[in-house]
């Protein structure tokens, strides 16, 4: 059986872009096609209206079985932190990621590496995965400042795929755990909770059509 996932992240620039592009892909390919990634990137077109593009990506997210919150930078992206917080009100079995190796947050080491108020949600897990780290282990060299070896390139290019695809089969680990995690969001309670959502964001656009949309998402997610 496969289940979608919702690719949450930075999609500000083209390293941001090919990167969840790979990484999504990885995770696809590698899960045997088990996981399906949704991405943002692939959904939002500039000609449109900012809330619009912001009521595309919630109901995207509430429509996935699952989602992937990408957790880099020294400040998280405010985006990502909005939409993960939906997530967790709509109790969508969730993994954060970070893969950078920079410390952040008000943990002092103690715990995750960014602000505790994104902290200790139910139905997510944690993946913490170094990206210089990986790619060094797999083979990384340096190249020499005065001559060009084409060699060395392709070795670096060839190591972080490698640590793609390590992150990936991380990433599917944590999926899996979450997803066989019971769910917090009780059926009694449930319809109430997904009309508030509803409510809460104010969306745009036929609101039959939303409503239809939010009660086949709710139906999915108590199966």
């Amino acid at each position: 059986m496969s289940h979608s996932f919702y690719f949450a992240g930075e999609l500000f620039s083209q390293k941001h872009l090919i990167g969840n592009a790979l990484l999504a892909e990885s995770i696809y390919e590698t899960s045997q096609k088990r996981f399906l990634p949704i991405l943002p990137q692939d959904l939002e077109f500039r000609d449109v209206s900012p809330k619009a593009i912001r009521d595309q990506d919630l109901l995207s997210l509430i429509q996935c079985d699952l989602a992937l919150f990408h957790f880099d930078g020294p400040e998280l992206d405010s985006g990502t932190v909005v939409e993960f917080m939906f997530a967790k009100f709509a109790d969508i079995p969730s993994v954060i990621l970070r893969t950078d190796f920079r410390e952040g947050g008000d943990q002092a080491g103690a715990g995750d590496p960014w602000n505790l108020m994104c902290s200790f949600y139910p139905r997510t897990e944690v993946v913490l995965s170094s990206c210089l780290a990986s790619s060094t282990a797999g083979g990384h060299q340096r190249q020499r400042i005065e001559t060009y070896d084409p060699a060395v390139l392709s070795a670096n290019i060839e190591a972080h795929k490698q640590a793609i695809q390590t992150t990936a089969q991380e990433v599917i680990t944590a999926f899996d755990k979450v997803f066989t995690e019971k769910p917090v969001l009780q059926p009694e309670n449930a319809s109430a909770i997904f009309d508030h959502l509803q409510a809460m964001v104010g969306f745009g656009g036929n609101p039959v059509e939303i409503e239809s949309l939010f009660q086949t998402a709710l139906a999915k997610k108590q199966h």
